[in-house]
Formats: structure tokens, C-alpha cells, sequence
């Protein structure tokens, strides 16, 4: 590490150990888990339309703030492929126990674009020189380590107009269709290669451009690397094109819903009585992955979650049911967040969820200071 040198009273006086100390505050700040952060944040966010929560504990209503606007989803749309994947292997249309090779989920995977997601589940998949997993496998990927490759492959297999049906099947009322967000990924080295646009330029055509062509453009590019993948030049190439402004145009154009549309989702999945057993068959081993830990089997009968972030971003809908029956559900999004903002929420959510859920002082300090 550098040591910077600042020049006081004619002397040279070594700053190294100062700005150490600061890092080390700033470090421990930002990784500090506290669920009164989230309290406070929600206290001081109540009407920021870019802070959208919705909680809700054995159906009755604990938290409602800005719960109709439409933010960005980042990962936890992943929802709604699952639902698609858990109803194709239902009905007969996909084999969860079809091989798939990996070879095709790296078509649709661009290196350092997703926190180190698709490489931490190959990481524990133990292969032992085996090139393909079960079709299974590639939505437990999807949701336990948010693994954008996976879930753009399975966009390909179950087809978006199938996964976009599903909207309507659970009449979620302000949710945007899905597209491929890797494939949008690459737009912006499109634009500059077709017309020799400098960067600058790049991020206005970008910005300039309407969401039915940016949809548009992703479908094509999705529909292309099927065929023609990406070599490593070639994203090592767009990833390049990805600086911060270029990633917030990303971070803003993608899928967006309202709280309210997630609480409905989650009602579903945790009632047990909405899909069919055959679906809860798929669903479930999907969603549900936290209850593989023996000590979660210990106080719960299911819970399931899915997060997302970006830069700017944080979103969450996580649904349990305790031992003793009591059910809740906890949809938190978050847009235009800085960088300690983000960190500390993302730092701070598990123990938010698990102090509502087992701590009943705090649930109703809660519900007293935040429900209107």
C-alpha cells in the first residue's frame, strides 16, 4: 500500500498510518451488522419514492411505505423464472434431470459482471471433470448464488413469452416484462461499434434510447449468442464499455415492480395452497435452499428468499413460516443508493429479518413506529 506524505510546518510527516486508521473506521462502519440501520433508514426514507417496503406478519399488515411504485428488481425478478422452471417441470415441458452442459451457460456469461456470482456456484458444485449439471442444478445456481448466466439460460430454455405469462397468471398489476439483463449488458459496445460513437457519445445514444427498442435490442443479442457466442476478446471487450455511468443507465433500465406486486408473490408461495403440489415440487427445493442449514429446520417449516443489488441498488422478498405457524413476508427495495448506503443495508438485512422474526418486542416497535 502507498503511503502518502503531507508537508506540515516545513516537515515531512508520514500520513500512512492516519489514513490506515480512517480506512480500518470506514471499514468497520460500512460492515457493521445492525438491524437498527434498516429501521432508521426506512424512518428517514418514509416518503422517498425511491424507498419502496412492504411487511407483513401472519397476513396482517406491519409496514407500508411508497408500496405502488415501480422499482428496479435487480436479481430478486429471479422469482418469477423460478415460478416458470417449478410450472414447465410440473407440467412435463422441461426434465430437471436434463444435463446441461456448461459450454452453454457460458454464452451467456461476461466475466467480473456479477460480484463473482456464476463462479462461486461452479466453485461448489464439486465436479470432479464433469463438463454438464442437471438442468436442476442451473435454477438452484440461479436463485443461492444469483447467477446471471443461469438465469439468462433458462430464459432461453422455458422462452420469455412463457416466463412473461406468468405476470398475468399471478395478476401482478405494475410489473414490467422480463428480458435478458446480461444480453443489456452488451448494448453499449453495440452502439459504439456499429457507429463509431467515442464513449461519451455512447452513454447519450444510450440514454436517449426507449425502452421498447432497448427490450428490442436485448432479445436480438440474446437470440444471437445462442449461435454466436462471445469470444473472451469480445467481453473482455464490452466489459470495458461498463464504467460507472454506463452501469447506472444498466442499473435503471432494468425490471421493475411494485412491493405490493412481491407481497403477492410471496403470500402465494408461503401459503402452500396457491400452486399445485407438483409445482411446490420444484419450487420449493429452488426457493427454499436455506432450509438445507439444520439449525434453520430447527425453528422454521419453510423460508425462502431472493435479494438483488447493484451499484445502486438493494431489493429483497423473503417469505418464512415458523415452527409455532406464524408467517411472514418482507419486500424492501431501495434505488439511487450510494456506495455506504448500499453496504450497510446489504450488510444489515439478515439480521433485520432475523430479529422481525423472532423477536417480538421489535416487531411491535416497529409496527408503532413505522405503520401509517
Amino acid at each position: 500500500m502507498k503511503k502518502w506524505y503531507w508537508l506540515i510546518g516545513g516537515s515531512l510527516v508520514c500520513a500512512g498510518l492516519v489514513i490506515g486508521v480512517v480506512f480500518w473506521k470506514f471499514q468497520k462502519e460500512i460492515n457493521k451488522d445492525d438491524p437498527e440501520y434498516i429501521v432508521q433508514f426506512m424512518k428517514e426514507n418514509k416518503g422517498n419514492k425511491n424507498v419502496s417496503v412492504a411487511i407483513q406478519y401472519n397476513r396482517q399488515s406491519w409496514v407500508e411505505q411508497n408500496t405502488k411504485e415501480q422499482l428496479p428488481l435487480a436479481s430478486t425478478v429471479k422469482i418469477i423464472v423460478a415460478i416458470a422452471y417449478a410450472q414447465q417441470a410440473a407440467g412435463g415441458h422441461i426434465n430437471p434431470q436434463q444435463q446441461v452442459r456448461l459450454g452453454e451457460l457460458e454464452k451467456f456469461y461476461i466475466p467480473k459482471t456479477d460480484g463473482g456470482a456464476h463462479e462461486a456456484w461452479l466453485a461448489q458444485l464439486n465436479l470432479n471433470g464433469e463438463e454438464s449439471v442437471p438442468l436442476s442444478e442451473v435454477a438452484n445456481g440461479m436463485i443461492t448464488y444469483s447467477s446471471n448466466a443461469n438465469t439468462e439460460y433458462l430464459m432461453h430454455i422455458l422462452g420469455l413469452q412463457y416466463i412473461n405469462e406468468v405476470l398475468t397468471q399471478l395478476d401482478l398489476k405494475d410489473h414490467e416484462p422480463l428480458y435478458p439483463i446480461v444480453s443489456a449488458l452488451y448494448i453499449p459496445t453495440q452502439l459504439m461499434d456499429g457507429n463509431s460513437r467515442t464513449k461519451k457519445e455512447t452513454l447519450t445514444a444510450l440514454k436517449d434510447m426507449d425502452m421498447t427498442e432497448y427490450r428490442e435490442r436485448t432479445l436480438a443479442i440474446h437470440e444471437n449468442w445462442v449461435e454466436h457466442p462471445l469470444t473472451k476478446e469480445d467481453k473482455a471487450k464490452a466489459l470495458k464499455m461498463l464504467n460507472m455511468d454506463i452501469q447506472k443507465v444498466w442499473s435503471d433500465r432494468l425490471i421493475r415492480a411494485s412491493a405490493n406486486d412481491y407481497i403477492s408473490i410471496l403470500e402465494k408461495m408461503n401459503s402452500k395452497n396457491y400452486f399445485s403440489e407438483d409445482v411446490h415440487k420444484y419450487l420449493d427445493p429452488v426457493m427454499e435452499q436455506l432450509m438445507q442449514n439444520p439449525k434453520n429446520q430447527e425453528w422454521l417449516s419453510h423460508a425462502g428468499q431472493k435479494g438483488g443489488s447493484t451499484a445502486f441498488v438493494l431489493t429483497l422478498a423473503a417469505y418464512a413460516e415458523d415452527k409455532e405457524g406464524n408467517q411472514t413476508e418482507i419486500v424492501f427495495f431501495a434505488n439511487d443508493l450510494n456506495t455506504m448506503e448500499q453496504m450497510k443495508l446489504s450488510n444489515s438485512m439478515n439480521s433485520f429479518q432475523l430479529k422481525f422474526l423472532t423477536d417480538e418486542k421489535f416487531r411491535m416497535r416497529l409496527k408503532t413506529e413505522l405503520f401509517e
